[in-house]
């Protein structure tokens, strides 16, 4: 009968060297996990804001095609986009000339105007 003898140089990895592998590998999974969540908020983010821009710039080519000037003063109003209300606040300014007027437009995601997305200047003309 022959006998095996196992080598000690040609062992395996320890418990202890499997052990720190893995949560090293458990740490390295963490954090990208935290990433892919924290770039999916950013994409819905990006995308809110850019719609938001829009419904801006169509506010106020819509005013430009009426070809009539909005009093001074602040309005509030909505508008639908993207199965969306979109909820903006219209800022009209005089200007030097009395045929010109300032607009801003203010969109916000929210109805109580807290969630300010973006915010346009532009200039109307009679």
């Amino acid at each position: 009968m022959k006998k095996t003898f196992i080598n000690k140089d040609i062992a395996g990895f320890t418990l202890i060297e499997v052990m720190v592998a893995l949560t090293i590998i458990a740490i390295s999974l963490t954090a990208l996990l935290s990433t892919s969540g924290a770039q999916a908020n950013s994409v819905t983010y990006l995308k809110q804001k850019t719609l938001a821009h829009w419904v801006a710039l169509n506010e106020l080519t819509q005013l430009r095609i009426l070809g009539t000037l909005p009093d001074a003063g602040d309005k509030k109003g909505s508008t639908e986009m993207a199965n969306h209300e979109w909820y903006w606040i219209r800022t009209s300014k005089k200007t030097e000339q009395d045929n010109t007027r300032q607009i801003t437009y203010k969109i916000f995601a929210d109805k109580n105007y807290e969630k300010n997305l973006t915010s346009i200047i532009g200039y109307v003309t009679q």
